[in-house]
């Protein structure tokens, strides 16, 4: 029985995991109380302590959210599907996972916690390409995988819409779940095996942008050692006016209005994940306030609250692919997608990027130019002032291996390289096992293991990787060969320097 069972003391009572290939995986951990009722809209609350020993063997629930539908190519790609499937759904969601080499052994391991992607809206943890199992065997450490309220559950600004100081918090309702979810860890991971002092938290896509959002949360200071913001470079939250005008078209399609606000907590929560769906769930993020989000991430100068963290920064080469599916896409049909985009200026853009990659397939090269014009250029940016403020070290990778699956044709994928740090290389991104992708999470999983441990990638027996500086904007590079690249691209970043400045990662 020992072989197969394990436990573990949590401060709100004992919890019982499994064990596999040496590795104790605890699954559905809960880190808060339940958010719904008189909790709906509200900062979270530690978890009701219960008696006995509560079994940990499944997920937990995630935030109410529409599945990823089945026909979305690249959704088929990751599995997106059956991120909102394994646990089940409901306000009930604020759980984690911890997969960890030992339980009570003053192990002091480093700690990783992933934050999932799916922007603010979508996908939760449970996730197969967040299983951090392989992780902590590979690389003795701890991972823990969270999650936590999503688009309007986590993201609502009722405060200027008629909500008053009821929900005053209710816009960054999501983040402060992760701020929780981090003291736990604080006040807990020494018992599975972790050291408080030194943990990481790293996240791709929509986790990058909640990890940026961290990075300048006065309430998570001193709570986490090291961050990773992998494809997910934010550097503003939705101004107080943007995000009621968010709230109030929820409020239109629920029939409510500002003098009957206050109702929408009582409204169910099937009926509400309706309404969020018809104005678009991607319209939730956080939003400035003057009590949680106090200032926008990373917009005209890097937070103070993470000065001394050291922070790593990506990119994939065709980041946006993810978002397409016109595979077929013809020369005038490319020229047709650049006008609708840029208009006067999508001649110039077209007739640059034909120019450097004259033979890359249209699909392809409008995925490369619009991860240009968004996803790298807001990671340029983040690198930029991040190395400006002269304290943490930043460094930069950029992954460029195309992914084996649907006959490459999604190119250098995004999210590839979160199954890479990880170690999971059974994951399809990376070939189901294929060579390069053995090879490629070998090197970035043991660099993120480093990096957990000394907030430094580099050590023994891994690949070189300096600190990304102004003056030569050191980046590693993955691919076929690994690499060291000094100013990449520099007539790209020129390209875009005159652009408006960058909101999305489609500006």
């Amino acid at each position: 029985m020992d072989a197969i069972f394990c436990t573990a003391e949590t401060a709100s009572g004992r919890v019982r995991g499994l064990v596999n290939g040496g590795v104790r995986v605890f699954r559905g951990v809960p880190y808060g109380a339940s958010t719904a009722d008189k909790a709906r809209f509200q900062p979270p609350k530690p978890p009701k302590p219960w008696k006995g020993v509560r079994d940990c063997f499944g997920y937990g629930l995630v935030s109410p959210q529409v599945a990823t539908d089945l026909a979305n190519t690249y959704g088929q790609l990751i599995h997106f599907d059956l991120a909102s499937a394994e646990g089940g759904m409901g306000e009930d969601c604020l759980h984690l996972t911890v997969s960890t080499p030992g339980v009570a052994d003053n192990g002091k391991r480093p700690v990783l916690v992933q934050i999932h992607g799916g922007g603010f809206a979508i996908s939760s943890g449970n996730s197969p390409m967040y299983e951090g199992a392989l992780m902590a065997q590979r690389h003795n450490v701890v991972v823990v995988s969270v999650n936590h309220r999503l688009a309007s559950f986590g993201f609502l600004n009722l405060a200027d819409v008629g909500g008053g100081g009821r929900f005053a918090s209710a816009g960054a309702s999501g983040l402060l779940d992760l701020v929780l979810a981090l003291q736990w860890v604080r006040d807990n991971i020494d018992r599975f095996g972790g050291d408080p002092g030194r943990v990481m938290i790293l996240g791709q896509s929509g986790g990058g942008w909640k990890v940026s959002s961290l990075l300048a949360m006065p309430a998570a200071k001193g709570l986490f050692h090291r961050a990773a913001a992998q494809s997910g470079s934010w550097l503003r939250h939705l101004t107080r006016d943007e995000g009621a005008a968010v709230a109030s078209a929820l409020l239109q399609q629920l029939g409510l209005t500002r003098r009957t606000a206050p109702r929408i907590a009582e409204v169910p929560w099937e009926r509400l994940l309706a309404a969020q769906t018809r104005i678009g769930a991607l319209a939730f993020a956080p939003v400035l306030d003057e009590i949680h989000l106090p200032r926008h991430p990373f917009d005209t100068a890097a937070p103070e609250e993470s000065a001394a963290v050291p922070l790593i920064i990506s990119t994939t080469t065709h980041d946006t692919s993810l978002f397409f599916d016109n595979f077929d896409l013809t020369e005038a049909g490319l020229r047709s997608l650049l006008g609708a985009v840029y208009g006067a200026h999508s001649e110039r853009t077209y007739a640059f990027y034909r120019r450097l990659w004259p033979d890359e397939r249209p699909y392809l090269l409008h995925a490369r130019i619009r991860t240009d014009a968004g996803f790298r250029r807001m990671a340029q940016r983040q690198a930029e002032l991040k190395a400006a403020q002269g304290h943490g070290p930043v460094y930069a990778y950029r992954w460029n291996w195309t992914s084996p699956p649907w006959e490459g044709r999604f190119g250098a994928a995004h999210a590839a390289d979160v199954s890479a740090a990880m170690g999971n290389v059974r994951d399809t991104l990376l070939g189901s096992g294929a060579p390069t992708g053995r090879r490629l999470a070998e090197a970035l999983s043991g660099a993120f293991a480093a990096f957990a441990t000394t907030g430094d990638p580099n050590g023994p027996g891994l690949m070189a990787w300096p600190r990304h500086s102004l003056e030569r904007r050191e980046t590693l590079w993955l691919d076929e060969t690994i690499c060291v690249v000094e100013n990449p691209d520099p007539e790209i970043c020129d390209f875009w320097a005159d652009a408006p400045p960058v909101r999305g990662i489609f500006d």
